[in-house]
């Protein structure tokens, strides 16, 4: 065991970790060099598409020690076992799984870029864990790399030794092999006994279409070999071992797996309910006395309407959402029903990205066409008589009259930038509802500013808006700060006096009227024209506060009658009129999806 090292990459995105991981697993010839590619651990074509890691990847190496220090032993390889994370603040549940199977981080500065959010949030989570820090400055070959002011600034943030900071290329593979050396020193080896009662920590599982359900686990003590009875204990399921192993490029079988490994079981398990990510897995003949402590199950910040395009599909897509659920523990569904689009899925997602990847992924892996309704956030209703319901669609609002108050979710937002944009970022912040908490600057001229606003100005475009106005260089993160109350209010759509309820949205009353216009804009551009006129009018409860009208589409029926008495002309419009009428009763507006998907981009 002492020849072990678990340890993860952790950084802000496009820092360097998957191109950090690439040259480790070329100086470990973990990977074949015909295997080699950029991001190699990235398998999904999403990522290599986008250049960013979605999902974390666990990978066992084989490493000598080419270090100088005398107390570490040289005479047989070392096995580290790295597990390569997100840099995005959406996917930061996937870093926390990966911390807890760690004992020991990398944590990677831009030498370009210096600390960001991301950096400061995945850090103080891997010091929760008692993680032994390695910080390391990447890109120092680059002409605008300034290693002396990011150095000053880690040490300030972590409080180490400058000397204990060291600096290599990821691309050129310039100091990673320092690098290796320092995890073999610094990071400690995993404690537990390969002799005690088995008790493993699931940190991850995978669909195989061929083989089942397969779970990666870590083993915190005991050892579990090929062919034994094991249990999963939250789940009380008892399965056969049919193969375990490590994980290398493919999985690799082996005989046994003893305490302080990371690998992976097949056991032939079908059903997604089976396995949950944080479970404990132990022997049936000889249990172990206590679950270990998993990880705290990821609370959902969006919420958004899936619903497929054909109805028929809607089984196919529970099924293809269970199996994505597998892969990414973090997403959260239920059913629910629309007036407009049918039976679905309230799904929660951690944010906009992660929302964006799940349709993709339901498109690409499962072939499934969705429609994606309007993301909102949960508020809590209190109602008159005490009670207090938890709304995360605008439908299940309760009557107006038996609202006693409504609490919206407050998130603590902070923004890394440099001082020249600190004008504009304070006007945005600001017009969302925020309030400045306190600003302070890091060094430099970077400055980090920290803002209390409502989680629900943020889901649509608060990131986009802050990246084009800070021209990229802001960088931004949050976590969760309680409920407050809030003056909101339910902002319907109606068509032709049918209310659309995809399409309501719950906002603050001072938005409300300007929200509302917006909105009916955009409708009107977007809908196809009928036979007949489409009001589109925005509401709260019984009041009107906007509309526009969709003109029809007019044929000009008197053209055959030239000549003759005007009475004539009137008939054939009277009638044209009857039919106009009786067509707007019974006839139906189709609302597109670039409908849904216009009220995110109003701006």
């Amino acid at each position: 065991m002492n020849k072990i090292r678990n340890f993860c990459i952790i950084a802000h995105i496009d820092h360097g970790k998957s191109t950090l991981a690439d040259r480790m697993l070329e100086i470990t010839q973990t990977v074949d060099v015909r295997q080699m590619e950029n991001q190699v651990l990235d398998d999904m074509d999403l990522e290599k598409e986008r250049g960013i890691t979605i999902k974390s990847h666990a990978i066992q190496m084989s490493y000598k020690y080419q270090g100088t220090k005398d107390q570490v032993p040289k005479d047989s390889p070392y096995t580290l076992n790295l597990i390569d994370t997100p840099g995005h603040v959406d996917f930061s549940y996937e870093v926390s799984r990966s911390i807890a199977a760690c004992e020991g981080a990398v944590l990677v500065v831009d030498a370009t870029q210096g600390v960001q959010a991301q950096t400061i949030s995945n850090l103080y989570m891997a010091i929760e864990h008692d993680l032994e820090i390695i910080p390391v400055l990447n890109k120092c070959d680059m002409e605008n790399a300034m290693p002396e002011r990011v150095e000053d600034e880690i040490v300030e943030l972590l409080g180490c030794k400058r000397e204990e900071i060291l600096r290599c290329s990821a691309k050129t593979g310039e100091g990673v092999p320092e690098i290796l050396d320092a995890i073999v020193e610094r990071i400690p080896a995993p404690k537990g006994d390969p002799k005690a009662p088995l008790q493993c920590l699931v940190f991850d599982s995978v669909f195989n279409s061929f083989r089942g359900i397969i779970a990666y686990f870590k083993v915190v003590n005991g050892t579990m070999k090929t062919g034994e009875k094991v249990r999963f204990v939250n789940t009380g399921k008892e399965y056969d071992a049919d193969e375990i192993g490590i994980l290398k490029l493919d999985m690799s079988p082996r005989k046994e797996i003893s305490a302080g490994n990371v690998g992976y079981i097949i056991s032939g398990i079908k059903t997604s309910t089976e396995v949950k990510v944080g479970d404990t897995i132990t022997h049936v003949d000889r249990p172990c006395e206590k679950a270990i402590d998993g990880f705290e199950e990821a609370k959902p910040m969006v919420f958004a309407g899936v619903y497929p395009i054909e109805s028929e599909d809607y089984e196919d897509l529970r099924a293809s959402l269970e199996k994505l659920q597998l892969n990414d523990a973090s997403l959260t569904f239920q059913p629910e029903s629309s007036m407009a689009l049918g039976f679905g899925f309230r799904c929660g997602f951690l944010g906009l990205l992660h929302m964006e990847i799940v349709q993709e992924r339901l498109d690409r892996e499962f072939d499934m066409d969705v429609i994606t309704t309007v993301p909102n956030v949960s508020y809590n209703v209190y109602t008159k008589d005490g009670g207090m319901v938890e709304v995360h669609n605008p439908a299940g609002m309760p009557d107006l009259t038996e609202i006693d108050r409504i609490e919206e979710p407050y998130i603590r937002a902070s923004v890394i930038t440099t001082a020249d944009y600190i004008g504009p970022i304070m006007t945005l912040c600001l017009g969302k509802r925020g309030e400045l908490v306190k600003q302070e600057y890091i060094s430099g001229n970077r400055m980090e500013l920290l803002f209390d606003m409502p989680l629900g100005e943020i889901v649509i475009d608060f990131y986009d808006k802050l990246k084009s106005i800070s021209k990229g260089y802001a960088s931004f993160d949050w976590h969760m700060n309680g409920f407050r109350p809030s003056n909101l209010v339910k902002l319907d759509i109606l068509l032709n006096g049918e209310q659309v309820d995809a399409l309501s949205t719950l906002t603050h009353r001072d938005n409300a009227v300007d929200f509302g216009r917006r909105m009916c804009e955009k409708l009107k551009e977007l809908l196809p024209r009928q036979q007949f006129d489409i009001a589109i009018q925005a509401a709260i409860g019984a009041k009107i506060i906007a509309r526009e009208t969709v003109k029809q589409v007019r044929k000009d029926v008197l053209a055959k009658c030239y000549g003759g008495d005007v009475s004539r002309k009137r008939k054939l419009l009277e009638k044209q009129k009857r039919g106009k009428k009786r067509m707007k009763q019974i006839g139906n507006v189709e609302v597109p999806q670039k409908a849904f998907l216009a009220v995110l981009k109003l701006d």
